[in-house]
């Protein structure tokens, strides 16, 4: 992934993946190590307000209407309108938390159980995977038919890379050695 190519691939998803699950992890041992001086009823709310505003009712209306599209006997694919997707990036940014955070801390100080708004998103990112979402796509996970074309014909095309270099690095071991005898004199 860089700038003129936005997808992912699998592996590259991985790694992303696991550089959330280090904030994860760093979070979690700063919240256990201060558990003595988290207060409980702010850090719950704080972990569970992303997801009650910004996923619970996408994910319902999603549910709701494949529902009636399976019981309607369609394929599926309705579509939920486009402010679902928006609730839950704005809930799910790290610019939105980390903005609520500042607000908290000039409002009422710092404290730990801040740390309930990074444990909710390093780990939705590490452990499920779940990063913003496109409107090009569902709301809930599901393989869209161009990124599985995509993932087939970058395969190909990375077969076709290796290929073509390994016999670009046999042509240039023959010149090698082909150079070499001629320095010796033994052709």
């Amino acid at each position: 992934m860089d700038t003129k190519n936005l997808f992912m691939t699998g592996t590259t998803a991985w790694l992303i993946r696991a550089e959330y699950g280090l904030g994860l992890l760093v979070s979690v041992v700063l919240f256990f190590a201060h558990l003595g001086d988290v207060r409980w009823i702010p850090a719950v709310v704080l972990f569970v307000y992303i997801d009650l505003i910004g996923y619970l009712p996408g994910a319902y209306r999603y549910h709701r209407a494949h529902s009636r599209d399976k019981a309607a006997g369609r394929a599926g694919g309705t579509e939920i309108p486009k402010v679902y997707f928006v609730l839950y990036n704005v809930m799910h940014s790290l610019v939105t938390q980390g903005l609520v955070a500042l607000v908290w801390i000039s409002v009422w100080g710092f404290e730990w159980a801040l740390l309930a708004l990074p444990i909710h998103l390093f780990g939705d990112r590490a452990l499920f995977g779940n990063f913003l979402k496109p409107f090009a796509l569902t709301f809930e996970p599901e393989t869209h038919p161009a990124y599985r074309r995509f993932r087939s014909e970058l395969g190909a095309s990375a077969d076709t890379v290796r290929l073509a270099q390994s016999a670009q690095s046999a042509q240039s071991a023959q010149s090698a050695q082909s150079a070499q005898s001629l320095r010796t004199g033994s052709l």
